[in-house]
């Protein structure tokens, strides 16, 4: 059965329910808070990492106000941000709440002046891995970190230019 999505910008009494979701969306794929994969750190301080500093932190919840969804935006420089944390709960997924997250995410980078953007996932998470392909985005690199392989990646929000000279 598939719920509509509704997707709104975080708040402060989101913390427990984002971070519930963080560690099962890992946990789904064999990883664990800690393990030197990811950092945490910026979870008690959303607001000031995301929200506050040119970025966007995003949640998707189902009617009755679960959170299942979610993604974020840090800067990085002047010109890039990075697409970061975008789970989906494994009881929710492959009903495009990922997509439509990613989609709001990369219109948001657009309108924040943004002209690339970055992001990092695990060869173990493969829904992730699709999603970005299906996207457009492309794989820059890889790094093994503790028992994972960790892949780099980046999207340009630069239209391709046709090729034809414009007057």
């Amino acid at each position: 059965m598939s719920f509509p999505l509704r997707v709104r910008r975080y708040r402060w009494s989101d913390l427990d329910q984002v971070w519930a979701l963080h560690q099962i969306s890992l946990a789904q794929v064999g990883l664990a808070p800690g393990d030197g994969v990811y950092y945490e750190d910026d979870f008690p301080r959303i607001s000031e990492v995301y929200l506050a500093d040119r970025g966007e932190f995003l949640v998707g919840e189902v009617p009755g106000g679960r959170i299942v969804a979610m993604g974020g935006l840090r800067r990085l420089d002047e010109n890039t941000a990075e697409m970061c944390r975008l789970r989906v709960h494994p009881e929710y997924q492959r009903r495009g709440y990922g997509a439509q997250i990613l989609e709001l995410l990369e219109q948001r980078a657009c309108e924040l002046g943004y002209s690339l953007l970055r992001g990092d996932t695990t060869l173990q998470q493969g829904a992730a891995i699709e999603l970005y392909r299906k996207y457009g985005w492309r794989e820059l690199s890889r790094e093994v970190r503790g028992d994972a392989v960790v892949l780099y990646g980046e999207k340009s929000l630069i239209p391709v230019n046709s090729g034809h000279f414009i007057r």
